[in-house]
């Protein structure tokens, strides 16, 4: 594995590996790496020659400077884990080897973009798309694979694909939970020991929820979830929403979709947490 700061010098390696017709897979992650990432290496291991995992903190996707700053930056042990899980190569570069001028670009996903995430995050998804863009531009993979915990932002890239024509398979890979469920994310290293109890919640919401909705309406089943957040001391709704998920639009009734998914945030504590759960799929 080799750890590279610059797009020269990435595209400089992967032009020679190219030549030789080496199919090449990209992981973009933020660091602060778990086994979810780990995950996603090791299905890009499998399926390409060489995996590029490109570890950078985006500014332009936080809105919350606060959230910025905090969030964990762990470039050593990344490596380690990384290196585990077969990756060819680690793309670390520097704020300024990205944005060496402000990207201006203004990016328009509607009505994927103005729901959830988009209404409770103004100019996430715009940030997400720029940093997206340009290690496209810069590794060029056949390949990209990106966690369904964030369902919302892989309907938003697989859109920017189709909307900027670039050549390149989008990979959704499941969410990884730890063994009592809790979605993985970096942010989990935020949570103190008791928020970490309280988070676990939020899954078991969903999990019972799956089950509650077998016969209950769409309208009870949201119901119940906003409920059993509420009665929790410590946690805080932000929104639960039940939608088509190609689509991301509300459903009214569970007939209106084959593809019915509910995504939910919550703060424990200061601690934004996102997942979701799939109630019918094709």
């Amino acid at each position: 594995m080799k750890i590279v700061h610059t797009i020269k010098e990435l595209q400089a390696e992967l032009t020679i590996l190219k030549t030789q017709d080496k199919k090449v897979g990209l992981v973009p992650t933020m660091g602060a790496l778990h086994a979810g990432h780990a995950s996603l290496v090791k299905r890009s291991a499998k399926e390409n020659d060489v995996t590029v995992v490109s570890v950078f903190v985006n500014p332009t996707q936080f809105n919350d400077k606060n959230d910025l700053l905090k969030y964990p930056r762990t470039l050593d042990a990344d490596c380690k884990l990384l290196e585990a899980n077969g990756c060819s190569f680690v793309f670390a570069p520097s704020v300024e080897e990205m944005y060496p001028e402000p990207d201006t670009r203004t990016f328009s996903f509607a009505p994927l973009d103005t729901v959830m995430e988009g209404a409770f995050r103004p100019g996430h998804f715009n940030g997400v798309a720029q940093i997206v863009s340009k290690l496209f531009d810069a590794v060029k993979p056949h390949r990209a694979y990106f966690g369904e915990k964030d369902f919302q932002q892989v309907a938003i890239i697989r859109e920017m694909v189709k909307q900027l024509n670039y050549d390149i398979e989008i990979v959704g890979c499941p969410i990884i939970r730890e063994e009592d469920g809790l979605a993985l994310s970096s942010r989990n290293a935020r949570l103190s020991a008791e928020e970490r109890e309280i988070a676990l919640k939020i899954s078991q919401t969903l999990f019972k929820s799956r089950t509650f909705a077998a016969d209950h309406s769409v309208n009870e089943t949201i119901r119940f979830v906003e409920e059993s957040i509420a009665a929790e001391r410590g946690l805080r709704l932000e929104y639960f929403k039940l939608v088509d998920g190609n689509t991301l639009q509300d459903i009214e009734d569970w007939a209106d979709t084959n593809y019915a998914v509910g995504c939910i945030t919550v703060f424990c504590g200061d601690v934004r947490l996102i997942d979701n759960i799939k109630y019918k799929e094709i």
